[in-house]
């Protein structure tokens, strides 16, 4: 009788890939976690507990066939576990690195309720999609029938990207349009590397070209082309530009040399990773090394600055959020990550204005959590006569992001906002009620996760294949 392979989270502790030292990751932008080995990853793999009702696949947006994968991987299948991960995932290797699974997969695994410490899906899933790069089983898109059909894609995300991808396999010509230099979007100018290294990403763009995709870079729609020209040339449009406006606090001080947005950092930083040559990072004004850098905001982009300050050399990283830890938006494995490596936290601190000009301080008052809010979450209070000044050199704002004013930016009046700013789409086809028009990822839903609008994106693609399937079929009658 064959030995049984899975549910071992009773005799197997649970084990995460080597974590590498703080003063070493530190100095440098490279992943901190190392890859599991062979027999770990098999290991790690054979503790779960094949639920029949697999909360770990219902928490994930895109139902990742999970508990599936975690098998064939502990049986050795490694190939065959690739194939059904990559069956509902366009990006595997990638949300196995930047998924928050405390919050999804993980944080509702049914061994983790019962005490034995979560399955590392994560890791395991950045595994399998990682060997199957080495391995060669990752091949280009290659159609098996080219259609005459096209779609205009605005925005190189991975909602854009992900629906690219779903359309061109079914032999659609597809064409990204993206205002910046390099495809993927916060993949690749937002998301730093030691998340997530870039070669990860620019490995997918160059898939996706080398199967068909059209990319149209360093174009900005409603400069470089308009949108009305973008609607003509195609059968259908996606809209997946993301929100890249910063939100803004109003304060005394704000607007002073020193102060900046937490986007404009973290595209100036991973630009530097990538060798280029940045002004504002050279003339320091972009630049943390040397400084007393204080991040206010509390989620994960303000977890990605405060680490890039670090790595950068600044002289003390501090971070404000006017709430405490168990309230706080961001991953806690990325809080404990920036806590290893010398970031202080402040919890239950607001600012309240700024020193200087250029900025030398930032005025805090501490707060309290009071009676919950409209969203159930307690509601921070002013305390009052607790104010003091935080020294700060450099100040970068982290507050979320908006969306910017499309159909003013583009001159599309018939393209559907709410009174947010963000696109009305139906939330499963992503379809809006401009004729040929869709929308996907936070332009629909606001900021949100990347693993949401790799769904969008590939839900759309589905709806306009449908859609076109339907109007060929009318036409061949």
């Amino acid at each position: 009788m064959a030995k049984q392979p899975m549910l071992k989270f009773t005799s197997v502790e649970r084990d995460m890939p080597e974590k590498r030292p703080p003063n070493l990751r530190r100095e440098d932008f490279n992943e901190i976690y190392a890859e599991y080995a062979d027999a770990k990853a098999k290991e790690q793999s054979s503790r779960c507990s094949q639920c029949g009702v697999p909360y770990c696949q219902t928490h994930c947006p895109l139902q990742n066939n999970i508990p599936d994968w975690l098998r064939l991987t502990a049986e050795g299948r490694l190939h065959e576990a690739y194939e059904v991960s990559q069956a509902t995932n366009t990006f595997p290797e990638i949300c196995g690195r930047i998924c928050p699974q405390d919050r999804l997969c993980e944080g509702n695994c049914v061994i983790e309720q019962s005490g034995h410490g979560t399955v590392t899906i994560g890791a395991v899933e950045k595994y399998i999609t990682d060997t199957a790069w080495e391995k060669g089983w990752v091949k280009p898109i290659s159609p098996a029938q080219e259609r005459a059909e096209s779609v205009g894609i605005i925005g190189a995300g991975p909602g854009g990207l992900a629906a690219a991808d779903a359309l061109r396999r079914q032999g659609v010509q597809v064409t990204v349009y993206d205002r910046y230099d390099r495809a993927g979007g916060l993949l690749t100018y937002g998301i730093p590397g030691f998340k997530l290294e870039k070669d990860v990403v620019m490995r997918r763009n160059a898939q996706l070209e080398e199967g068909g995709v059209t990319f149209k870079l360093n174009c900005n729609v409603g400069e470089d082309i308009t949108f009305d020209e973008i609607r003509s040339t195609h059968d259908a449009v996606i809209i997946a530009t993301g929100v890249y406006k910063s939100r803004d606090l109003q304060a005394p001080g704000v607007g002073v040399p020193g102060l900046v947005r937490a986007i404009d950092f973290l595209t100036v930083a991973n630009k530097k990773s990538f060798g280029d040559e940045v002004a504002e990072f050279n003339d320091g004004s972009l630049n943390a090394q040397g400084k007393k850098v204080v991040v206010i905001g509390g989620g994960d982009t303000a977890m990605d600055c405060v680490r890039t300050s670090i790595r950068q050399g600044a002289t003390s990283v501090k971070c404000l959020y006017r709430r405490d830890r168990a309230n706080m938006p961001g991953s806690q494995r990325e809080v404990a990550n920036a806590e290893e490596e010398g970031v202080v936290f402040e919890w239950l601190c607001a600012p309240k204005g700024f020193t200087g000009d250029p900025v030398n301080g930032v005025m805090v008052q501490k707060m309290r959590l009071g009676q919950p809010d409209a969203t159930g979450r307690q509601a921070p209070e002013i305390i009052e006569g607790s104010d003091y000044v935080e020294e700060a050199d450099l100040v970068i704002m982290a507050l979320g992001f908006e969306p910017e004013n499309l159909p003013k930016l583009w001159g599309c009046d018939d393209l559907p906002v709410n009174r947010w700013g963000t696109v009305k789409a139906d939330y499963i086809t992503g379809r809006t009620s401009a004729e040929g028009v869709y929308a996907v990822g936070d332009i629909v839903r606001g900021a949100s996760l990347v693993v949401w609008a790799i769904k969008d994106g590939r839900d759309c693609a589905e709806a306009i294949l449908e859609q076109l399937n339907g109007a060929a079929a009318v036409a061949a009658e």
